[in-house]
């Protein structure tokens, strides 16, 4: 049996917060969080596609879906930690602040990155997804039968 450890599930949490946060909400919290600080480009913001996958009833075998935009970068700080970042859609001012979070989690701001930015995100995350499921159970219809005649 293999090993199930993902060292590198923390990232890929923080990753995927970056990635399906509102437009301009990463750069809003990261601007009022400290100042950018200095980078180069390893890749500038750059927009393409890329094929989406799905399962028949969540479990089944997977198929091609389609194709969505995605903007993509990556960013080296100066004191060499490397970011990158995929952003859903056309956004190239969200995927350079998603970049320059990604690499600042990796330094010494870490904590406050953490604090400042991706617990703000998660809670947001966390509260649309409950609404989103309270409406969803607000039209729920539930059958019932009194009695078929089948004995």
């Amino acid at each position: 049996m293999k090993d199930t450890f993902d060292e590198n599930a923390e990232r890929k949490a923080w990753m995927g917060l970056l990635a399906k946060a509102p437009e301009g909400r990463v750069a809003a919290l990261l601007d009022a969080t400290m100042a950018r600080p200095v980078f180069t480009w390893l890749r500038a913001p750059e927009i393409g596609s890329t094929m989406i996958r799905g399962r028949a009833g969540g479990t089944g075998a997977p198929f091609n879906l389609g194709e969505i935009t995605v903007t993509r970068c990556a960013v080296t700080l100066s004191s060499g930690e490397v970011g990158h970042a995929y952003i859903k859609g056309r956004r190239k001012a969200d995927a350079e602040a998603a970049a320059l979070v990604d690499a600042l989690m990796q330094g010494n701001d870490a904590k406050t990155v953490r604090a400042a930015i991706l617990e703000p995100l998660e809670t947001e995350e966390t509260l649309a997804k409950t609404t989103r499921a309270a409406k969803a159970a607000a039209t729920k219809v539930e059958f019932f039968t009194m009695a078929r005649g089948e004995d």
